[in-house]
């Protein structure tokens, strides 16, 4: 099957003349990428003239490295040196002028006739299950979710690896009393050759047996930790761990925008009160505008505590959207995090716990996962070009 990825509808269909009667559209490179990386019957990514160059080559590198024997075609309505040299970096097979689509008919033709010979000896790699916390408002619990859902995890035997994305100040470590040696910070020699080797040199294992990779220990750290870098790790991750967690900062970092578009699953946090709500609401219209799929998402409230007036029912009005999971509210919960153990293992038995495990087992790393294995997300600054082009219309 050919997924033909083009923003503009009118272009969109002049170009499907000269393709696969039953190719696929799709409009935005996130669902691009989980389009080609996420169908064992995609075998072929026509890239549109009207999709972004930058977010282009990321889909590209994306496609070389989880499904090499899919070809990538990009069309483009100027062709050049620089083109054409960056286009083989990212793994691009053909360039092809948008104005000619005999070419690209042969174009296609030859790229498909060489995945169907690769096709045989390229076998698709069992990938891990990325997942990432996020809320838009600061103190609303999105360390307390991360560390105890996946210090459960790892305490049952599963294999998984929690990330501290918030470079500037990480409260990971801390919540887990571990002590890093080296942290994310260490693997920024490595970017763009990364492996699961040198990812392991920098991760310290929690007593759950929890892989953690911290964030740097100084704010001054987190400049040199490009985006990119993120996209990779995550990447490198996900093919040695069943579930990667992912902690972030309460803002759309490009750091964070990386994460989303590789991740099967957004578990956006929220408390019972207005202002917290009021800035869920603004994120997951954000989610929409930067084209995260609605069905990659969930929403949780946290330390709910009902006696402020709100109810989940009022939530789910005021956001539009369900609420899946509710933790509720406890005193418990600090003491434990000022003791660097989390509730899930210290008071297996507190409500806060039980809550915990519901969403680690349910929706977090189910028995039977919705995104299986090989289902993908964009490339690592697809939803932050979006985003910046969309903002300065």
């Amino acid at each position: 099957m050919t997924i033909l990825w083009e923003p503009d509808e009118q272009v969109a269909d002049t170009l499907a003349v000269a393709l696969d009667p039953h190719t696929a559209v799709v409009t935005s490179a996130p669902v691009a990428t989980r389009s080609v990386t996420g169908d064992e019957h995609a075998a072929l990514l026509v890239i549109g003239p009207s999709a972004d160059i930058d977010s282009a080559f990321g889909v590209a590198e994306a496609v070389r490295l989880e499904r090499p024997e899919i070809g990538v075609i990009l069309l483009r309505r100027r062709l050049d040196v620089t083109l054409l040299r960056d286009a083989a970096k990212a793994g691009v097979r053909e360039v092809v002028s948008a104005d000619d689509l005999s070419m690209l008919t042969d174009a296609c033709r030859r790229s498909l006739e060489l995945s169907a010979r690769l096709g045989g000896t390229v076998a698709p790699i069992a990938d891990g299950r990325v997942v990432t916390v996020f809320s838009a408002k600061g103190g609303c619990g999105k360390t307390t979710v991360s560390t105890n859902v996946a210090a459960y995890l790892a305490s049952e035997g599963r294999r998984v690896l929690l990330v501290d994305l918030d470079l500037a100040f990480g409260d990971v470590a801390i919540s887990l009393g571990i002590d890093p040696a080296r942290t994310v910070g260490d693997l920024v020699t490595m970017a763009g050759h990364m492996d699961a080797a040198g990812l392991g040199t920098v991760l310290t294992t929690h007593s759950s047996g929890l892989d953690v990779l911290a964030a740097p220990k100084h704010p001054r750290d987190a400049d040199a930790v490009h985006p990119a870098l993120v996209a990779e790790v995550l990447r490198v991750a996900r093919r040695q761990y069943e579930l990667v967690v992912v902690d972030t900062p309460p803002a759309f970092t490009e750091h964070v925008l990386a994460a989303f578009d590789i991740s099967d699953l957004v578990i956006t946090l929220a408390t019972l009160d207005i202002p917290a709500v009021k800035n869920l609401r603004l994120a997951l219209e954000t989610m929409d505008l930067l084209g995260l799929p609605q069905e990659l998402r969930m929403v949780a409230i946290n330390r709910a505590d009902r006696s402020n007036g709100l109810s989940i029912g009022d939530v789910a009005a005021a956001l539009h959207h369900n609420v899946e999971c509710e933790i509720p509210d406890s005193n418990d919960v600090s003491a434990a995090t000022n003791r660097g153990v989390p509730i899930v293992l210290q008071s297996p038995k507190n409500p806060v716990s039980a809550a915990m495990r519901t969403l680690a087992t349910t929706r977090v790393l189910p028995l039977a996962p919705e995104s299986g294995p090989g289902k993908r997300a964009g490339s690592s600054r697809s939803l932050f070009r979006r985003r910046a082009a969309e903002g300065s219309n």
